[in-house]
């Protein structure tokens, strides 16, 4: 098959960014051809179709309100994506269209383009964009799901896109037109990387096709053959009030420990964690080590007790995990969203209340405290749950029903 993957960013950004390159190693080692759709950026990695990639255009940048006027047409229908697409479509002729994150900057044109040549869409919903206007169903410190059902309005009322209301304005219209588009329901296969997220877009009635929960899937190098019992505790990932690093920081004082505590990462609160570090008097304890990835982020993973990712919102199925348990990591993670989906309280890691420094000391405490004997075994389960539950053959093949099923209609 030749199968067109499309997603905004061409470098790796994030984990729908992992996914995303990962997937398409899996399937050209499999045979099969892949080319890319996406938008212009230095950071990008090489590719044979970047001709066809879209301009860049950075909606977090300070603009003014002309500008954002400008950008907004660009953010709610793409006609340049629209022309590429099209070209591309006509150039290469793929046999499978596979969406990651297309909205704002690729738009729901290109969706328009697929079906008038009736290619086959498959959609991975890495976020829940479709359902809030923001993405992210998190708004001043809480979960919030006040956009379910089309209510986008509420989007403006609580200035969720980025505390900005010109901003929150642009993505309620950009919901909006995609609601009065159709642009969701003509999307012919939606994947979920968690039963949570699954449910939730099933409860918003957004799509009208089938939907699949299928955990994202790990390469092979990311499991480990056997465990080996690490020293501190670890955050690895994004700096950003919604990941509950503020709130890891906090129960990490709570357990006055010999244990380090790492901080692998960058994000919009980095000054905040650091004042939060020297305010608990933690600057002994507590190692920033900034954004580390490839081989230098597996070495620290690798000699880790524990990894924590407590967060605030509606996670899907993150990467930062799923590498963790492959490593033999136990993973201490909120309830919140897909995360209870990949920890077995007890067996894998615990499970800690959202915002309760006091309930995640606890697990941090009991995880302290395992003798190494103790350690080994869960370490050992990490593992043997990774590779049944992230091997990368199960999904291909899973993956391969779903293509060989949309091109037999």
């Amino acid at each position: 098959m030749k199968i067109l993957l499309v997603n905004k960013f061409h470098y790796i950004k994030g984990g729908s960014e992992t996914y995303y390159f990962g997937l398409a190693d899996l399937l050209r080692s499999k045979g099969h051809e892949v080319i890319f759709f996406s938008m212009k950026d230095p950071r990008n990695y090489p590719c044979k179709q970047e001709k066809y990639f879209v301009d860049n255009v950075d909606f977090n940048a300070p603009m003014s309100k002309r500008k954002m006027l400008q950008v907004a047409w660009k953010m709610l229908y793409s006609r340049e994506a629209k022309k590429k697409f099209k070209q591309l479509l006509l150039d290469e002729k793929p046999d499978i269209i596979h969406l990651n994150i297309f909205q704002s900057q690729l738009t729901g044109s290109i969706v328009d383009v697929a079906k008038k040549f009736r290619i086959p869409v498959v959609y991975t919903a890495h976020d829940l964009k479709s359902v809030c206007p923001a993405y992210t169903m998190f708004n001043k410190g809480e979960a919030c799901e006040r956009c379910i059902g089309g209510r986008y309005l509420n989007c403006v009322k609580q200035s969720c896109m980025k505390e900005s209301r010109a901003k929150s304005l642009l993505a309620m219209m950009e919901a909006y037109s995609y609601k009065w588009r159709g642009t969701y329901r003509k999307i012919d296969y939606v994947i979920t990387p968690s039963l949570f997220y699954k449910h939730k877009l099933e409860e918003s009635n957004v799509f009208d096709c089938k939907s699949t929960y299928l955990p994202n899937f790990l390469s092979d190098e990311a499991f480990v053959s056997r465990a080996v019992v690490g020293e501190y505790f670890l955050y690895f990932g994004r700096l950003s009030k919604e990941k509950g690093v503020l709130t890891a920081v906090q129960a990490y004082a709570k357990l006055h420990t010999q244990r380090m505590f790492y901080i692998v990462g960058t994000g919009p609160i980095e000054d905040e964690v650091k004042s939060l570090v020297s305010k608990l008097k933690l600057e002994g304890n507590v190692k920033r080590l900034g954004f580390k990835q490839g081989e230098e982020l597996k070495q620290i993973v690798s000699s880790a007790r524990c990894v924590i990712l407590p967060s605030e919102w509606y996670e899907n199925g993150p990467c930062s995990v799923m590498e963790a348990l492959a490593s033999g990591k136990p993973a201490i993670v909120s309830s919140n969203g897909g995360l209870t989906e990949l920890v077995n309280e007890g067996e894998t890691g615990f499970i800690a209340e959202p915002k309760n420094a006091d309930h995640l000391a606890l697990k941090m405490k009991i995880v302290d405290e395992l003798t190494e004997e103790k350690l080994l075994r869960m370490s050992q389960k990490c593992i043997d749950m990774a590779k049944e539950k992230f091997g990368k053959e199960n999904y291909y093949h899973e993956l391969m029903r779903i293509y060989r099923s949309l091109l037999q209609e």
